[in-house]
């Protein structure tokens, strides 16, 4: 696999592009690419879907799998500042589904500073980081109380 495996998509990114980001990712990760397949979840993330698509029966947003990724990637693999990413991704965030991406990355940032405290966020980029509570408020409000639940396990490490 490689980029390319996203080009049958077009600009459609529905659950078809999901469920290719996130094999594309996990391709990514049994290549040893870790910050690679991390940004591959992150474009999972990015997806326009309902609540009632089926491919998150299956496969529900991979705030576990970026937990583990954090967590269990060998540390002479790059890996990047998981931590600075999320923070600048979030920041930086613009259209389309804006506060439903901005939220996701944020959560995704929260877990990256739970799982990872030995990375340090980027002292030169001034951002108002949200609090936990509000991360959740965020989530629950751009997509559904589930994946606010779901995030917050993750986040107590319950996955």
């Amino acid at each position: 696999m490689d980029w390319r495996v996203y080009q049958p998509h077009g600009a459609t990114r529905g659950a078809g592009f999901y469920g290719t980001a996130l094999e594309y990712g996990h391709a990514l990760w049994l290549k040893r690419l870790p910050a690679r397949a991390i940004l591959c979840l992150d474009r999972a993330m990015g997806a326009e879907l309902g609540g009632g698509d089926a491919v998150l029966k299956s496969w529900p947003m991979p705030y576990a799998a970026i937990a583990w990724m954090l967590r269990e990637v060998p540390r002479e693999l790059f890996c990047g500042n998981a931590r600075v990413h999320f923070q600048h991704y979030a920041d930086r965030m613009n259209e389309p589904r804006k506060a439903l991406r901005q939220a996701r990355a944020w959560a995704c940032w929260a877990i990256a500073c739970e799982v990872r405290p030995d990375l340090e966020g980027d002292r030169k980029h001034e951002v108002q980081e949200p609090t936990l509570k509000e991360i959740e408020m965020a989530l629950a409000q751009a997509t559904s109380l589930s994946e606010a639940g779901r995030w917050r396990m993750v986040l107590n490490g319950q996955f």
